[in-house]
């Protein structure tokens, strides 16, 4: 399914064949936190994509990449990580746009609640995701533990 949200810029499924223009928009938008040798690697959003179908999607300028945004579950909850938009297009309601699609896709399955993880000192971040709604829990601590995979 596609949706256009200005007059050129669609929004489409990510397909693990969009990997290198995700990624370097990842590398260029600043506080998106990747961990490239090993689970935003090719291969780990590989994985993430076939484990999480028609949720995690791109947008496109015509042929150009300018957004994407990746969303799964844990069969409980939904996740959002790395929204990103180019910065000639912030502002127009892209970001939105990605985000709606996402909660949407998650609605359709039955995942009734998504959470997301912002680096706490990404002031513009943290504005936009109180800006659509998002509540934060300060007493939630992140704990996480890297496992090595060969």
């Amino acid at each position: 399914m596609e949706e256009r949200i200005a007059m050129d810029t669609k929004i489409t499924e990510m397909k693990i064949a969009d990997y290198d223009e995700v990624f370097a928009l990842w590398q260029d938008t600043e506080g998106v936190g990747l961990h490239p040798d090993e689970c935003d690697s090719r291969r780990g959003i590989g994985r993430y994509l076939a484990r999480n179908p028609g949720l995690c999607f791109v947008a496109r300028d015509g042929a150009k990449l300018v957004g994407t945004v990746l969303c799964g579950t844990d069969g409980r909850r939904g996740y959002l990580n790395h929204l990103a938009v180019v910065p000639g297009h912030r502002r127009e309601g892209l970001g939105t746009a990605l985000v709606r699609r996402c909660l949407a896709a998650l609605k359709e399955i039955g995942i009734p609640k998504c959470n997301l993880f912002v680096l706490a000192d990404n002031k513009a971040a943290i504005a936009f995701w109180e800006k659509l709604g998002w509540c934060v829990y300060e007493e939630v601590g992140v704990k996480a533990m890297t496992l090595r995979i060969e």
